[in-house]
Formats: structure tokens, sequence, C-alpha cells
């Protein structure tokens, strides 16, 4: 499965959180996002923003400073049908 990577280096919260959005709303359902950043409030920027969103941080790793997360963008919600003439 590809990813899309999503460098917010050096922005500051809630940047990362915010242009995540915005790009997961552009992907696919299930579609996965990588994103890098450097503020350690993405943390649990991160954590609570799925949560609360339904995407699902698959994982978050750090590596010299550099905290990489994987999300999965959420399912589409079921459309309602239209009220029929049953």
């Amino acid at each position: 499965m590809t990813e899309t990577l999503l460098d917010l280096k050096d922005l500051r919260c809630p940047l990362p959180v915010l242009r995540a959005n915005r790009t997961l709303n552009r992907l696919p359902p299930g579609a996965r996002l990588r994103v890098l950043a450097t503020d350690r409030a993405a943390i649990a920027d991160f954590q609570a923003f799925c949560r609360e969103t339904g995407h699902a941080l698959l994982a978050w790793s750090e590596d010299s400073g550099v905290f990489s997360f994987v999300i999965r963008r959420r399912p589409d919600p079921p459309s309602a049908d239209p009220p029929g003439d049953d």
C-alpha cells in the first residue's frame, strides 16, 4: 500500500495537526499518511486528533528529534438513503 509523506518539521502546534487534517481530507478512505514533525507536542496532538476524528494512528516513532506518525484515513461514514415512498 502506498502512503503519502507530509513533511511538517519545524512547524509548531497546532499547525502539524491542521495541515495533516487538510491532507487526510483529500485522500481516499483507507489511505495512509506519514507525517514528519519536530514539535514534541505533536505526540499528544496526533493521539488526540486520531481518537476524536476516527482516523487510525497506526504507529509513531522518534529518531534524532524527528517524530514520524503513520495515520490511516477513516472510512467515509455510510451515506443516508434519501427517504422514499415506502
